[in-house]
């Protein structure tokens, strides 16, 4: 069928214009590669498809079959080709984001809803979740970009930074003077409710790292399923929370909550928008990559 395809096509323009020397005209080609085209496409399907006269060519009834076929298959190539011209024209395209629940509240939302007052008819689909998977997810291709903490290991992804954030760890002032009335012990993380992410969670990891050199226990641990969760179980005054400082900056401004002061405070991370190296960028994706560059 794909070596046939010209074949088809020069006899659908045949068929249409009923004249073998026009048609050589209007495809730009000789006469006898038009003649020898027709033959060759009548001897693969074992059947006259033209009667030849001087006047020109007319179908037989194999040949208005066929036709039919052929006109029908053309015009909806015709068709797609008019209606990919106008996608291109209106920019219209699609785009799959892949982010956890907290950077999509925080920073993701802002971007968006300025790239979309940009491009209207570009559709966006959001995948909320751990940026472990998101990472997965861009290596087997089902997700065009995520906006994650930057990769340890970046030599398969373009990082596009966008700025850092800082974990700290926070509470209640109620909290903490109950928790000094109660306890004789300073180490608040032998004595306090610690409140983390779950295990999975790439900011977890990066906390469970700190812990580790800097040789520190909790002993209480309760593992929260999402940032959101963790202000208001902190604002509550559950116990003391591991949030991104950035994002409770009106409660500690407020006096809603209070940073725990470290001996040795934790380095910040960054974030930004990531996608493979070996990646294809569609027009979307070349849209937004120049947005977000520019952006920050």
């Amino acid at each position: 069928m794909e070596n046939q395809l010209s074949l088809y096509y020069i006899f659908n323009c045949v068929a249409e214009i009923g004249n073998i020397s026009h048609t050589a005209n209007k495809l730009y080609v000789s006469q006898p590669a038009i003649s020898k085209a027709i033959s060759n496409l009548e001897e693969n399907l074992n059947t006259t498809l033209f009667i030849r006269s001087s006047r020109g060519v007319k179908l037989t009834e194999e040949g208005k079959l066929l036709y039919k076929y052929t006109k029908e298959a053309f015009n909806i190539l015709e068709q797609g080709e008019d209606r990919m011209k106008r996608l291109q024209e209106l920019g219209v395209g699609q785009l799959r984001i892949g982010v956890s629940s907290t950077l999509c509240k925080y920073v993701l939302l802002p971007y968006l809803n300025r790239f979309l007052k940009a491009y209207p008819h570009i559709k966006i689909t959001i995948d909320s979740q751990s940026t472990i998977h998101t990472l997965k997810q861009l290596e087997n291709g089902s997700l065009d970009i995520g906006l994650v903490a930057k990769p340890r290991n970046t030599k398969a992804y373009k990082f596009i930074f966008l700025k850092e954030i800082e974990d700290v760890f926070v509470t209640t002032k109620s909290y903490l003077d109950n928790l000094k009335l109660r306890e004789m012990e300073d180490d608040i993380f032998a004595t306090a409710n610690i409140m983390l992410l779950d295990e999975e969670n790439i900011s977890r990891m990066y906390i469970e790292d700190y812990f580790e050199e800097n040789h520190i226990r909790p002993n209480n641990v309760l593992e929260v399923s999402s940032m959101d969760l963790l202000i208001d179980f902190a604002k509550t005054g559950l116990g003391v929370a591991c949030v991104i400082k950035e994002f409770v900056s009106e409660e500690l401004s407020r006096g809603m909550l209070m940073e725990i002061p470290l001996k040795t405070p934790i380095k910040k991370r960054e974030i930004g928008f990531c996608y493979p190296k070996n990646a294809y960028l569609s027009d979307s994706m070349v849209k937004f990559i120049k947005f977000v560059t520019k952006d920050s």
